[in-house]
């Protein structure tokens, strides 16, 4: 049997969880799916500031999504070689580590309940930076586990005789998924707590203490390929060998990450990343390890758009608007002026970091006007990341689009006119899970770079960037830059 046969014949589980929903994807040694399954999970939110879910109801939806899955192969499934799993990055939870029953809810990267709290520790802001690659904000981990512990009863009971487990939501999972019951974290999950110093790639004393959460709480620092334990699937023990986190692993689902790219997520969230080879300097960014074992290691610095799809969201919601993911495509291309949206949905992220700041119209129109407007606020956020990171590397070549927002030709013909690159939309949508199988096939070289997608090329667009020179000028004035 040749490489390429062997390739297809083996199979790889890819557990994706996400903020909507949980997916077991099979993708054989090529990136091509052969089965999947999907249950979607609720979200709990509750204005201004937070964003829970149910911890349970996550265990509950992988298990039968996994199952499903796995069934879906029929006996092709003797052939899975491996199982890896990706999650939100940024989630918590806290758990009974003799039961595994969770003693919080999920309090998702979009929660900013601690906020308040955490600015008392902005004088440490650039140490803290330093240490993690992060910003002071409370979409990580460090200010949702000390409010649990000062705040929930069968936390700080938990604490007191001994039985406190805390951590990423992916430790968490692996908890309750494998039969071996690991207390373990991965570097691109333990990364988004604000306690992982990414120079020695565990949890940082100083910053254990700063923020007040006990090491013994935390689980043990692993790499991103690691000998998890045993998935029980249906009469079967696929081994889990690869954890990261969704952002983390959406970067390979076209194999390796190129230096000439820049990758856009674009969901809940929106994400813009550059792949270096070793740390880089961060400015306004983060900077953060994406993958790790002892062979490599891949580091990104990433801008952040905390309203993405979440933006959209609140715009349905406030203009109570009917329909709306069918009728954006078609507000997106009509001629028209369209005001300026502010975007504070989630907190304004990268690279102003303002945790409070109020999203704010500037101008009016109808409901179409207004909805775009909310649209090319993303599109301005991704692109003022994409300006600060030219200021440290060199500019890329093009821009790779993928999550859900990706699939408006609108937005896509927005980022490719205003950064005046080529913008690339794969084929495939299923960025994270095919990006995870790759992890998991070792990092193939005969991977399939591309599938035939849709390219958008830069063009001219006076009104677009008088748009953009315009919503420049109106952030400056409400962040009082000048």
């Amino acid at each position: 049997m040749n490489a390429a046969s062997a390739a297809q014949d083996t199979f790889y589980l890819c557990i994706d969880q996400g903020g909507h929903a949980s997916r077991a994807l099979a993708f054989d040694g090529r990136g091509a799916l052969h089965a999947g399954s999907l249950r979607e999970v609720g979200v709990h939110v509750s204005p201004p500031d937070r964003v829970e879910q149910d911890p349970e109801e996550l265990v509950a939806s992988l298990q039968d999504s996994i199952a499903e899955a796995v069934a879906s192969l029929g006996g092709r499934a003797d052939r899975i070689a491996g199982a890896g799993i990706a999650t939100q990055r940024s989630s918590i939870v806290c758990w009974d580590r003799r039961t595994g029953a969770a003693l919080s809810p999920v309090i998702s990267w979009q929660d900013r309940r601690a906020h308040q709290w955490l600015a008392s520790f902005s004088p440490q802001r650039e140490e803290i930076h330093r240490r993690t690659g992060l910003m002071l904000s409370a979409h990580y981990g460090a200010s949702k586990l000390r409010w649990c512990l000062d705040h929930l009863p069968d936390v700080a009971a938990a604490r007191r005789e001994g039985r406190l487990a805390m951590g990423p939501l992916a430790s968490f999972l692996l908890f309750r998924l494998l039969e071996e019951k690991p207390f373990v974290a991965d570097p691109a999950n333990a990364s988004r707590t604000l306690l992982w110093n990414f120079r020695t790639q565990d949890w940082d004393p100083w910053l254990l203490e700063l923020f007040g959460v006990p090491a013994e709480t935390l689980p043990r620092c692993v790499a991103t390929r690691h000998s998890f334990g045993a998935l029980s699937v249906n009469e079967r023990r696929i081994p889990m060998t690869v954890a990261t986190g969704d952002q983390s692993a959406a970067l390979f689902s076209l194999g390796a990450p190129s230096p000439d790219a820049a990758y856009i997520n674009m969901g809940t969230g929106a994400f813009i990343q550059r792949v270096f080879n070793q740390l880089p300097e961060a400015g306004g960014l983060l900077a953060g390890m994406v993958y790790h074992d002892p062979e490599r290691s891949v580091y990104v610095l990433e801008g952040t758009v905390n309203g993405a799809g979440a933006a959209l969201e609140w715009a349905e919601q406030k203009w109570q608007l009917q329909n709306l993911e069918a009728q954006l495509p078609v507000w997106l291309a009509r001629e028209g002026d369209i005001p300026i949206f502010l975007n504070g949905v989630g907190g304004l992220g990268a690279p102003f970091w303002v945790a409070d700041f109020a999203s704010r119209l500037i101008g009016d129109g109808e409901s179409w006007q207004k909805v775009c407007a909310v649209a090319e606020s993303v599109a301005f956020l991704l692109q003022t990341n994409l300006e600060v990171m030219q200021k440290i590397s060199p500019a890329p070549g093009r821009l790779l689009v993928t999550g859900g927002l990706a699939r408006l030709d609108g937005l896509c013909r927005r980022l490719a006119d205003l950064s005046g690159l080529p913008v690339h939309r794969p084929a495939e949508h299923e960025a994270t899970a095919r990006g995870t199988a790759y992890l998991l096939a070792g990092f193939p070289g005969n991977w399939p770079q591309e599938k035939p997608g849709d390219s958008f090329a830069p063009n001219p667009n006076p009104e677009l960037m008088r748009r953009y020179k315009d919503w420049r000028a109106e952030m400056d004035r409400a962040l009082g830059i000048r």
